[in-house]
């Protein structure tokens, strides 16, 4: 910008000086998004993929899965459809009693929305939490909380001082055996627009332990009491920081007794100066830690004698990546949560999230599989040395495109024939694996 137009603007808005700030670049990027469909290069377009639909989890089979076992899907490598399904299942069939669900983001045109809306005119108990401070939807979601009162659900609009950013749903039906609960657990929103650019995972189960916590928590957000002893599940505020600073000690107590010890989180970001100090001393006592944090991380690895068995690495690809993975070695004996939050003061802190285990031994070994392919990446990985900067992983290291694997349904045991530990490869015969 010239100055003249500089000091126009300054005048006309009008402005203080202090006020204005130059940048190197343009301030919002929304227009390249017109730019790029006006360009007819193929080889400069990502080519489009089809993503992988779990059959189990689509049509009126979808409750006889559940029930048999647990599921866990990753998007949008896994198609967001069976999501959509469930509550559309839920929302005609009629042995639903009520659905209960939480929205923070959802698309324009929601089909999730739409059934919610046609499971309470059908005259099913329908409870929804919208949260009307989700940042940049406050005006959509307060529209669609509108609608769906008309409609007959009961909405909810948010708590006082807190933001509920807990993605979840419980569906309770009348069986010929008695009542059971099935439920979705997600680290995304209930967008099946975002759900295509953004990676994240989604777990369906119909765990008892899992919905007794689910309905503390409903009972919670509808304003009754708030939720006590939880059986497995975990909610912030202050509880899931709790429990993750109580895992981070056990790995630290496991490692000075010379047992299997080890630590891998992957979040969106990292800046809470408590989990931080549990990890700079479970380091110090020997911990290996590896942290997959795309955004903000205020935790300087390897510095010698601090945190120099602390690894952190970036993935910036073609999708976003925004599942959250939690997973603790606990001496042979893993224990694996996925969650809503990141590990920042406004989601441990000032938020309404959930933490879940997964349960389940192969769904465990698949986020295992996830997050050893993704640690191994040497394409769209950037990795923060002790300065805080971050370089791009050599390139003499072999090729290893974790999201191109992932759309390919593979993981990096599948291609190359070896088990990836922590920084470790371990070669293998191909039938061990």
């Amino acid at each position: 910008m010239s100055k003249k137009l500089e000091k126009h603007l300054q005048k006309a808005l009008p402005l203080n000086k202090r006020r204005i700030y130059r940048v190197s670049g343009p301030v919002d990027l929304a227009f390249l998004d017109t730019l790029i469909k006006q360009v007819q290069i193929p080889e400069l377009i990502y080519q489009p993929f089809q993503p992988r639909t779990e059959l189990s989890l689509m049509g009126k089979g979808i409750f006889k899965t559940i029930a048999d076992h647990d599921v866990l899907l990753q998007h949008p490598y896994d198609d967001y459809g069976p999501v959509v399904n469930l509550i559309n299942q839920a929302a005609d069939d009629d042995q639903t009693m009520a659905i209960k669900m939480t929205l923070y983001r959802v698309s324009d045109h929601s089909p999730i929305v739409a059934a919610l809306g046609r499971a309470a005119e059908a005259g099913k108990q329908v409870t929804t939490l919208v949260e009307v401070k989700a940042r940049f939807d406050e005006e959509n979601n307060v529209h669609w909380a509108e609608e769906l009162e008309k409609q007959g659900v009961h909405v909810i609009y948010g708590l006082p001082n807190l933001k509920v950013h807990a993605k979840m749903t419980l569906i309770i039906r009348k069986e010929s055996s008695g009542i059971k609960r099935y439920m979705h657990v997600g680290t995304g929103n209930y967008n099946e627009v975002t759900a295509r650019l953004y990676t994240d995972i989604s777990l369906f189960t119909s765990n008892d332990l899992l919905a007794d916590d689910l309905a503390q928590v409903f009972n919670y957000l509808t304003g009754y009491f708030a939720p006590k002893n939880l059986k497995i599940a975990h909610i912030s505020p202050n509880g899931i920081a709790d429990h993750l600073e109580k895992l981070i000690d056990a790995e630290s107590e496991a490692e000075l007794k010379g047992q299997i010890s080890g630590i891998w989180i992957k979040a969106n970001s990292l800046n809470d100066t408590n989990i931080i100090e549990h990890l700079i001393y479970a380091s110090q006592t020997g911990v290996p830690i590896h942290l997959l944090i795309r955004g903000i991380e205020t935790l300087k690895p390897e510095i010698k004698s601090v945190t120099n068995k602390i690894k952190v690495h970036s993935i910036v690809g073609r999708f976003l990546e925004h599942s959250r993975i939690y997973r603790f070695a606990n001496n042979g004996n893993p224990l694996t949560y996925i969650s809503s939050a990141d590990l920042m003061p406004r989601n441990l802190y000032r938020r309404v999230e959930l933490l879940v285990p997964i349960v389940d031994p192969k769904c465990e070994s698949e986020l295992a599989e996830i997050f050893e392919t993704m640690w191994a990446d040497t394409v769209n990985m950037w990795k923060m040395k002790s300065d805080g900067s971050y370089a791009r992983h050599s390139k003499r290291r072999r090729r290893v495109d974790s999201q191109a694997l992932f759309m390919e349904q593979e993981f990096v045991a599948d291609r190359f024939a070896e088990k990836f530990v922590g920084d470790e490869y371990v070669r293998l015969k191909v039938g061990e694996l």
